[in-house]
């Protein structure tokens, strides 16, 4: 089902050849189809799902099977890679960083025909923009091609656009690391959730999107040819190493909670520890004040000259060496003997 907030659909179509390219906005879909050549390539960006209309026309257009459309439109959809007739849908998913440096996350789906590819997309804006200017590069690899590298290349841009938002959240985990190791917080403990939280969407992922470009290499398909089966087995390189790290830094994040916890016990129990130590000095003063303060009126020392300053330095002298018999076993700081 198409997701609350989903915004109006925006329509934009590059269509390009070895010699010539165009780039507009399409607002009569009508005019889609005059675009399409048989010595050339288009690119029909669809961006927001907010008007069903608008997508069902696209259905109709390029016949469109209805499984398909249901999986472009049902968001969130597991990456897989679908084929029909003659088309082969992609569903990936895309993440990115906003200007609060916050990860984003939406789904893409990718639709490979004879000469042309569509790309759904939920929102506005992706990180796509690299893949637009070298088309219009006149001397470009990608102005040589078919569709069905123009399809390759969007698939690995999306791929590839992992990289900063992992990169991020390395960088991240490392100031965390630092903070739970020093100081740790409540705030520390909430931002670790919250990444481990992030990293495990993320290998969601990231592990289906590897099976589906391995279906795209693996599986038998006229629209995609050998030679771009060779590119695809580099984007699954990526996507495998994607995977790599993407787990690596979750175990990472599950260390740091240990770590949290650790830390905080441990920080009690130097707290225990220095009140423990303080109650030990004080119980044998507090025994001897005890004595010397009972009003028996027999008792021989209440009558000696100098009582009083022998039971402070008594105590003192008790004081004193149970610090330095703390001390020297290293629970004051010092080293164990």
């Amino acid at each position: 089902m198409i997701g609350e907030g989903a915004v109006e659909p925006k329509v934009r179509a590059i269509n390009y050849g070895k010699s010539k390219i165009t780039d507009q906005k399409i607002v009569d879909l009508n005019q889609i189809k005059a675009i399409i050549k048989p010595d050339t390539i288009t690119w029909i960006d669809i961006q927001g799902f907010g008007d069903t209309s608008t997508i069902q026309q696209i259905g109709d257009i390029f016949a469109i099977h209805p499984l398909a459309l249901e999986d472009i439109v049902n968001v969130p959809q597991r990456p897989k890679a679908e084929n029909y007739e003659d088309q082969v849908l992609v569903i990936t998913r895309m993440v990115s960083l906003d200007p609060n440096k916050q990860v984003q996350m939406e789904q893409v789906a990718v639709l490979i025909g004879k000469q042309y590819v569509i790309t759904f997309q939920e929102q506005y804006g992706d990180v796509l923009d690299r893949l637009r200017d070298r088309i219009r590069v006149a001397d470009s690899r990608i102005r040589k091609k078919g569709s069905d590298y123009l399809a390759y290349a969007i698939i690995d841009t999306i791929v590839d656009g992992y990289y900063p938002v992992i990169d991020a959240l390395g960088d991240h985990l490392e100031e965390l690391e630092n903070t739970v190791m020093e100081s740790p917080s409540n705030q520390a403990l909430r931002e670790l959730n919250e990444t481990k939280n992030l990293l495990v969407n993320l290998r969601r992922a990231v592990w289906p999107q590897r099976e589906a470009v391995n279906s795209l290499i693996r599986e038998e398909n006229v629209l995609i040819s050998d030679e771009v089966r060779i590119y695809l087995r580099d984007t699954y390189d990526h996507c495998a190493q994607t995977a790599e790290v993407v787990e690596m830094y979750r175990e990472m994040s599950s260390g740091l909670v240990s770590i949290y916890l650790s830390s905080i016990a441990n920080r009690s129990n130097d707290v225990m520890k220095v009140l423990t130590i303080m109650a030990s000095i004080f119980i044998p003063l507090t025994f001897m004040a005890g004595i010397y303060g009972m009003n028996f009126e027999h008792m021989p020392e209440l009558h000696f000259r100098w009582s009083y300053p022998i039971l402070w330095m008594a105590m003192v002298t008790i004081a004193c060496g149970m610090t330095y018999f703390f001390y020297r076993k290293g629970w004051l700081g010092g080293q164990a003997q």
